[in-house]
């Protein structure tokens, strides 16, 4: 008889107990995100300011990077832009051309027409008038040759216009390329510039105004020190210490247009003239002097004569870091005037702030 029973039922009916399955769900997955919270976790310690600004740093270092990226590709998608649209304009004039040239075929074809198709002797027995016959048939000859030429044009613009585009068609698709690579470039970037920004709100006021004023951290000891923020403003060594030997020439004339822009705000992407990157800096104060300068930092490390650290020379661009991301204009001194970061106006600081990755001697 047992095996035969109806088996209980809950006294909940089945909505009720989805309900009751979800609520648990809910309150267990509550319970796990508050375990895994900074805040419930007790054995956690929290980090010390001296720790969020140096993830600030590698963020602001990591940013710097994506908008030498971004200035890369921005470059190129200007440049792919610029030979897509002289395309296009050839392309419009051989189109022009071309219609110019099938009227006059036309013209030809209707005045033939016109004349009728008689064979040239029959027509030379019927004139009453050999002689005019003979100098229109001259005439007719020189038309044909005229006609031949202007179908040899016709063919030479259809050929033009196929291979222009062809070629518009893959200047297209790399311009494309070119785009989607700048949007990446830029959400990167203001991906690190969020985070940091984030970070940066964690510290009291005291706190973020001395990060500011301080030179950034290095990955590796500075000569003589620890490799820790010193801080104070780093435009102060530069007004007191650094070396103020005679420059002349374009060097001096870049250094000049450099200092004309400290104090104005690092913003990234920027080349002025109320703000600028750091290579948008260096690459606007050669121009000053005259010198035509690339976008990018890896790129300005190529465009001059390389020279060693113990050989710098006043208006050489000095660069950071190993992935060649950062670059200042080298002053004398062992100073240099470059845009730091975001929240750091450009100003003057030692070059021993970063790690060093090289030198360019431009002019």
């Amino acid at each position: 008889m047992a095996a035969h029973r109806k088996p209980r039922r809950s006294p909940l009916g089945r909505p009720a107990l989805r309900t009751a399955a979800t609520l648990a769900l809910a309150s267990a997955a509550t319970a796990t995100l508050f375990e895994g919270s900074g805040h419930a976790d007790p054995a956690r310690p929290a980090r010390t300011p001296a720790q969020v600004e140096a993830e600030i740093d590698r963020l602001y270092e990591e940013a710097g990077a994506a908008t030498e990226r971004y200035n890369g590709a921005k470059e190129r998608a200007a440049a792919a832009r610029a030979a897509y649209d002289r395309l296009r304009d050839e392309a419009a004039r051989r189109t022009e051309r071309l219609n110019t040239a099938r009227q006059g075929l036309g013209a030809l074809a209707a005045a033939q027409y016109r004349s009728g198709g008689l064979d040239p002797a029959v027509r030379l027995a019927l004139t009453s008038d050999p002689d005019q016959y003979l100098e229109r048939a001259a005439l007719a000859e020189k038309a044909g040759d005229r006609q031949a030429a202007v179908l040899t044009s016709v063919r030479r613009e259809l050929a033009a216009l196929a291979q222009l585009r062809a070629e518009s068609a893959g200047r297209l698709t790399a311009l494309r390329g070119h785009e989607a690579d700048l949007r990446r470039q830029k959400s990167t970037v203001l991906a690190k510039l969020s985070e940091a920004r984030t970070l940066l709100a964690r510290l009291t006021a005291e706190e973020r105004a001395r990060y500011e004023a301080a030179p950034a951290a290095t990955a590796t000891p500075r000569p003589g020190g620890t490799g820790a923020r010193t801080g104070g403003p780093a435009t102060r060594a530069d007004r007191s210490s650094a070396a103020r030997g005679p420059v002349a020439g374009r060097a001096a004339a870049a250094i000049s247009f450099a200092r004309a822009q400290l104090g104005k705000p690092y913003v990234w992407g920027a080349t002025g003239p109320s703000g600028y990157d750091c290579s948008g800096l260096t690459q606007a104060a050669w121009r000053a002097a005259g010198v035509s300068l690339p976008r990018t930092t890896y790129t300005q490390i190529n465009a001059g004569r390389r020279v060693s650290r113990s050989e710098l020379a006043p208006g050489d661009l000095v660069f950071f870091y190993s992935g060649i991301s950062h670059v200042g204009l080298y002053i004398g001194g062992g100073q240099m005037i470059h845009a730091p970061r975001p929240g750091a106006p450009i100003r003057v600081a030692p070059i021993d702030e970063m790690p060093f990755a090289g030198a360019t001697r431009v002019a």
